[in-house]
């Protein structure tokens, strides 16, 4: 039904995807309405169908391989199904604007970013392109971009994730849209970055009377931003009310399950409930008490370390010209820390802290400017060739982003064999066959999986072939570098219960490399706090959590979405 109240109507609409011969519904049937002056919230994993439904409404469905098969997409009174391709580009960016998951592929790296926000001004604006450039830099006060001359000459590889966030965002509201589409905008980004972005969006709406469709996977943050939620699960809207009522009183199993898997930092549950645990009634309720953390830790601390880094710095050498005076970046600045068998240590803080850089020295990924690094006792800095090659074995990384770092040509099979060959491991490939199939059933996957390739399987299936690559080669210690942050919540909760359930299977020990601190606080027996390329703070994850005695881990703490 159609209001004159509604800004935007969708009706029964339906989305199909070409597969083979015949078109395969990935939407069935959704129907919601958008009001003025509202921030609406579409919540739902990966594949549920929430990003195609907005790219439906921008008219930026891929043409070839989709189509809308029944239904209508109603902008203030007049149907968007009945525009040409002229219009719709006419009514994007003007009316209907959108800001993408991941800025550093939706702005062009070959233009500036003040050239990109030009363009949009200029296209839809009689305006000379003396005041477009004036409106730019004026946009870019507004959401906040700091030295906003600098940031115009640069190009966006030259400014972090959250500035590039910040630029799509000035893109996106240049015409003043009456609609604005917010796809997964904080996803990558470090949790304060995060909290500083829906912030500004919110002030933005409260400015520009915009109404948002603000898409995300999580509950939690969505309900810090939202005054309505739609809950989407496998191209159908499960759950749809007030953002309260959502929150606190959800009535379907999906929505439920979709909150409790995100770690509680209140209590801490022995393992995390997924949507599995809900539809099958299984809801894990076992916890960890403070007694029992405690003598655990005890126990830890009172072996020999397993790896201790002494004192370490790593520099970085910078040339900005030809001419120019080289400059030292000091990534990581005088650390020292031990880790112990069996030990889960949590490494959390912004990007630029040092963390990552910090895990690539330890894994010789780097070589140390100054210091050492002891593991078993034995300064691996110093190792060289086939001493460094048989350290690898031992010591071995679960990636960010599994499939960039999966070849695209080999199965699944062999790529996880490969590792197995190089360090000749088992008799023969008939016997590394049998332990690849095994591997795959303990990460949660089957034995069919072996003899597909990375394109076909789903983010978190494609994350645990990561995990099952580097359990491959029996590592003592595994450095997991931003490991579930692009999974969705539920996604991650499985991931997070198979790191543990590996952990006391095989006697693993983690280096846990996070910016999410409610993740690592779940997750670390030991907790270190980094900022600007040194240890902010170190100790227990739950006493930093309650008593965080630095400024900046208090700021850490407090960007973490709450919830109502």
């Amino acid at each position: 039904m159609i209001t004159f109240e509604d800004m935007l109507t969708v009706q029964n609409l339906t989305i199909a995807f070409k597969s083979q011969d015949d078109f395969i519904p990935v939407v069935n049937n959704i129907s919601f309405d958008l009001k003025p002056n509202e921030i609406l919230g579409v919540v739902g994993e990966s594949g549920s169908g929430k990003s195609v439904s907005t790219l439906a409404i921008s008219g930026l469905l891929p043409k070839k391989i989709s189509k809308i098969t029944s239904g209508n997409i109603i902008f203030e009174g007049t149907s968007l199904l009945e525009y040409s391709n002229a219009q719709m580009t006419m009514l994007r960016g003007k009316e209907i604007a959108m800001i993408f998951q991941e800025p550093m592929s939706a702005l062009n790296p070959s233009m500036t970013c003040g050239a990109q926000v030009l363009e949009i001004i200029l296209q839809h604006k009689d305006i000379t392109p003396a005041k477009a450039k004036v409106e730019t830099l004026q946009l870019f006060e507004k959401v906040k971009l700091p030295r906003p001359k600098d940031i115009f000459k640069s190009y966006p590889h030259q400014i972090s994730g959250g500035q590039m966030q910040r630029v799509m965002i000035a893109m996106a509201i240049a015409c003043k849209p009456k609609i604005l589409i917010a796809d997964e905008p904080t996803t990558a980004l470090d949790v304060t970055v995060q909290k500083e972005i829906i912030q500004l969006l919110k002030e933005l709406q409260k400015e520009t009377k915009m109404s948002i469709i603000f898409i995300s996977h999580d509950l939690a943050l969505v309900s810090e931003i939202a005054q309505r939620v739609i809950v989407m699960h496998k191209g159908n809207i499960v759950e749809e009310g007030k953002t309260e009522d959502i929150f606190l009183q959800p009535k379907q199993l999906y929505t439920k399950a979709l909150i409790a898997s995100k770690p509680n930092t209140k209590i801490h549950l022995k393992r995390l409930p997924t949507v599995s645990d809900f539809v099958n009634n299984t809801v894990p309720t076992e916890t960890i008490s403070d007694n029992e953390r405690r003598l655990f830790r005890k126990q830890l601390f009172e072996q020999k370390p397993l790896l201790e880094v002494v004192n370490v710095d790593k520099e970085f050498y910078s040339n900005a010209g030809l001419f120019n005076k080289t400059t030292i970046v000091k990534a990581v600045n005088n650390v020292s820390f031990k880790v112990y068998e069996g030990e889960t240590l949590g490494l959390v803080g912004e990007s630029g802290c040092g963390k990552s850089t910090l895990g690539n020295v330890i894994l010789q990924l780097h070589k140390a400017t100054k210091g050492k690094v002891f593991y078993k006792g034995e300064d691996i800095t110093k190792l060289k060739g086939k001493a460094l090659r048989v350290l690898r074995k031992d010591i071995q990384l679960i990636f960010q982003d599994p499939f960039s770092s999966l070849n695209p040509r080999i199965t699944v099979g062999k790529a996880i064999e490969e590792p197995m060959k190089v360090h000749k491991l088992y008799q023969n490939d008939d016997e590394r066959k049998e332990k690849v199939i095994s591997i795959l059933k303990r990460v949660g996957l089957d034995a069919s999986h072996y003899y597909r390739y990375p394109h076909e399987f789903s983010g978190g299936q494609r994350q645990r072939i990561g995990i099952a690559r580097t359990i491959a080669l029996q590592p003592k210690l595994i450095v997991c570098d931003e490991s579930v942050s692009a999974l969705d919540i539920s996604v991650q909760a499985q991931v997070l219960n198979l790191l543990n359930e590996l952990k006391e299977d095989f006697g693993f020990t983690y280096i846990f490399i996070s910016h999410d601190l409610s993740v690592v606080k779940y997750m670390a027996d030991e907790l270190i706090v980094m900022n600007k390329g040194q240890i902010e703070e170190q100790g227990d994850p739950d006493h930093i959590y309650e008593n965080p005695k630095t400024h900046y881990t208090k700021r850490l703490i407090a960007a973490i979405p709450k919830g109502i």
